[in-house]
């Protein structure tokens, strides 16, 4: 009996191009950059990863730990909405100014009435903005960034001027409205329960004191949205959706899915994102600033584009982010152990960056002659 291949062009499979998934790939390069760290650091008496004091009876060097997995929350969370975007087959710039203009605005309403008995001398507003629920800075903050992601997506989708240039222009925007607000001054002093958002100990409550560290709350969440959005990417009409249109536009659209709509939606998620990062960027901070956030939109492209996500859209995955943003963490950390002068970091990190862009695209020839 003949074997017909429905919805693959006559196509077969053929099991013996099958290739590991890039993720591996990925998780491989993390071994090895944490191994070459490790050399270089015992070559100078010292551990990258492990503790070398006798008076500290731990394995692992928990301050560094600490700092690799903190470092890159944050941005981390960013990526995930990002990742989403280049998967969709567009570009969002504007991630990192919408975290400054989020966390001036969310801090605003996060403020506390009194400081050491004294009239908050960082108010931005009156007494009926003081000593809110925690809810209401949450909620201002989320509703921030889901405007400025919603625009992104009705620019891209429905003026069809380029992402590139749309969300440049939000990117300008928002950090004029950080730096407007409050003419440009820091936004101090939230309540105990603001700042408990970022330096608690919520894995400590949910394990029942089992896993315990204070201050962890942000990589928390960060796990939590990555396998969230791993399962919808999976799982959901909503990735595979995505994942359509960044593989052929013009097909997605042939095949019913409304490829406008959904690109409204997947930028506003982005935003949200983005939002979220604000706010547990400004309770950690227990401020807000008009130059947070500079240049986490790229610290956010290159965990994506590390992670194996391909620029020209249609490829890549969640979990592939997830170990980009291990990797770039470990390198900052590496560098930081070896005490490699910042300049010197900039310029590795983007020469690996632009490494990751070169790779892609070799496997993309690779699978076009495959």
């Amino acid at each position: 009996m003949s074997q017909t291949n429905h919805g693959l062009g006559g196509l077969k499979y053929d099991p013996t191009k099958k290739s590991r998934a890039s993720e591996w790939n990925v998780l491989a390069a993390l071994v090895l950059i944490i191994l070459v760290f490790e050399g270089l650091n015992r070559l100078n008496g010292t551990s990258f990863l492990f503790n070398m004091r006798d008076n500290v009876d731990t394995l692992f060097n928990q301050q560094r730990l600490d700092i690799i997995i903190l470092q890159v929350s944050i941005t981390g969370i960013i990526a995930l909405g990002v990742t989403q975007v280049i998967i969709l087959g567009g570009i969002d710039l504007s991630a990192g100014s919408v975290v400054g203009a989020t966390a001036m605005i969310t801090m605003s309403f996060a403020q506390t009435a009194l400081v050491n008995g004294a009239p908050n001398p960082k108010a931005v507003f009156g007494d009926w903005a003081m000593d809110l629920p925690v809810i209401v800075p949450i909620a201002v903050g989320l509703v921030c960034g889901t405007i400025a992601g919603m625009i992104n997506g009705l620019l891209v989708a429905y003026t069809k001027i380029p992402p590139f240039i749309a969300t440049l222009g939000m990117m300008v925007s928002a950090r004029g409205v950080a730096r407007w607000w409050s003419n440009g001054q820091p936004v101090s002093f939230p309540t105990e329960s603001y700042g408990e958002l970022a330096n608690g100990d919520v894995l400590g409550k949910l394990t029942f004191g089992l896993f315990s560290w204070d201050g962890q709350n942000p990589a928390v969440v960060f796990v939590a949205l990555a396998v969230l959005f791993h399962l919808i990417m999976i799982y959901t009409l909503y990735g595979k959706r995505s994942y359509a249109i960044g593989s052929n536009e013009a097909a997605a659209r042939m095949s019913g899915i409304n490829v406008d709509r959904h690109k409204v939606l997947v930028y506003t998620i982005a935003g949200m994102l983005a939002a979220a990062a604000s706010v547990l960027l400004t309770s950690k901070n227990l401020t807000a600033q008009a130059g947070m956030g500079v240049m986490y939109e790229l610290d956010a492209i290159a965990m994506a584009v590390i992670g194996g996500i391909s620029l020209s859209g249609g490829r890549g995955s969640i979990v592939g982010t997830v170990l980009g943003a291990g990797i770039f963490s470990v390198i900052i950390s590496g560098f930081t152990s070896i005490q490699l002068d910042a300049y010197y970091q900039e310029m590795v990190k983007g020469a690996i960056i632009v490494g990751a862009v070169v790779l892609d695209q070799w496997r993309q020839k690779g699978r076009v002659r495959g």
